[in-house]
C-alpha cells in the first residue's frame, strides 16, 4: 500500500501542519500540507484563503485538537477544533464538489463493548475530546460533502509526541515503568494510515465519487494488544539496537487516573475498509518493528 505518485498529488489538501499524519502522507506523496499559523481552525478566515488558494482535487483533514486531558480543561478550543473547523471545511468541499477525507477516533465509543467496534455501533464519548470529535463528524456529514470519515486509533510514528517514543525516552532513565494493562486497542501508524489514505485517493482519481464511498470507516493497525502489551514490544524490539530495557510492570486504569476516562475496549472492525477500498493495514506488531527501527535509523530517542 505504499507509492510516491504523480503531480496530481500536488492538488490534495493535507491540515495538520507537521503532525504526524500530515507528515506522513507529505513523505509519500507531493502533497499541499497546511498548519498553524496559516491555517488555523482557531481562526475561521485562514481556512477559506487556504482552501482557496490550493484549488484541491481532494482534502485530507489530519488537523485536530488531540490532547485528551487537557480537552477537559480548554473545552471550547476542542469544540473549535474538533467540530466548528472541519464544518467549515466540510461546507467548502461541498461547495466546491471534492472528496473530504476526515480524521476521526475510537473515543467515539464508551469502550463497553466485549468485541471490536463496527461503524454502526452505538457512539457514546466519555469526555470531551470524544464528543468534540464526534460532533465534527456529525458536522462533516451534515455538510453535504462527499464524506469519508476515517475513525483511527492508538496513532504512532517515528517522530512526535506518542506513546511509543514516550516508552523509549522513560526508559533510557528509568529501571522501572509502570503501563495500564486493562485498555485494549488497535496500534497504528502513522506511515500505514497515510498509505491507507493514498490508496483511498487514487481510488477515487480511478472510479470517481461513488455513493458507496460516503460516510464514516473504522481505519486501525489489524490485531489488538494493550498499553502494556505495546511497551513490551516496543523494547523488545528496541533491544535489538542494543538499548537499555528496563523492567514494565502491568497496573489497572484504576492505578493511573487521569482527568479524561479511556475508553477499555477501543478495537476497531476495519471491515468495511477492506470490503470497499481493498484496503487492509497491516499487523500492528509488524508495523512496530518496521517503526522501532526506523526510530534508530533517523531520530533515535
Amino acid at each position: 500500500m505504499s507509492s510516491r505518485d504523480t503531480t496530481s498529488d500536488r492538488r490534495i489538501l493535507v491540515t495538520g501542519g507537521t503532525g504526524q499524519l500530515a507528515t506522513a502522507l507529505a513523505g509519500r506523496a507531493d502533497v499541499r500540507r497546511v498548519g498553524r499559523p496559516a491555517f488555523d481552525f482557531d481562526r475561521p478566515e485562514t481556512i477559506e484563503a487556504s482552501f482557496r488558494a490550493a484549488a484541491p482535487r481532494l482534502v485530507v483533514n489530519a488537523a485536530a485538537y488531540t490532547a485528551v486531558d487537557a480537552a477537559e480543561r480548554d473545552v471550547a478550543a476542542a469544540w473549535r477544533a474538533n467540530r466548528d473547523g472541519p464544518a467549515i471545511l466540510a461546507r467548502l468541499c461541498a461547495d466546491a464538489g471534492i472528496p473530504l477525507i476526515h480524521v476521526s477516533t475510537d473515543y467515539v465509543f464508551d469502550g463497553t463493548k466485549l468485541e471490536p467496534y463496527v461503524e454502526t455501533d452505538p457512539v457514546a464519548p466519555q469526555g470531551v475530546y470524544g464528543a468534540s470529535k464526534l460532533a465534527g463528524e456529525q458536522a462533516v456529514l451534515a455538510a453535504g460533502a462527499n464524506a469519508i470519515i476515517l475513525r483511527t486509533a492508538w496513532v504512532y510514528a517515528t517522530t512526535g509526541r506518542n506513546f511509543v517514543r514516550t516508552m523509549l525516552t522513560a526508559g533510557k532513565s528509568r529501571d522501572r515503568l509502570t503501563v495500564v494493562a486493562d485498555q485494549h486497542g488497535c496500534p497504528t501508524t502513522a506511515d500505514d494510515l497515510a498509505d491507507a489514505i493514498l490508496v483511498i485517493a487514487r481510488r477515487l482519481d480511478r472510479t470517481g465519487w461513488q455513493p458507496n464511498y460516503h460516510g464514516v470507516f473504522h481505519a486501525a493497525g489489524t490485531g489488538a494488544t494493550t498499553w502494556y502489551g505495546l511497551a513490551v514490544a516496543t523494547f523488545e524490539d528496541a533491544a535489538s539496537h542494543g538499548t537499555r530495557i528496563p523492567q514494565v510492570a502491568s497496573i489497572a486504569t484504576a492505578d493511573w487516573p487521569t482527568p479524561a476516562k479511556r475508553p477499555a475496549n477501543s478495537r476497531l472492525d476495519c471491515t468495511r475498509l477492506r470490503d470497499v477500498f481493498d484496503v487492509s493495514l497491516p499487523h500492528w506488531r509488524q508495523s512496530l518493528t518496521r517503526t522501532i527501527d526506523a526510530i534508530y535509523a533517523t531520530a533515535p530517542p
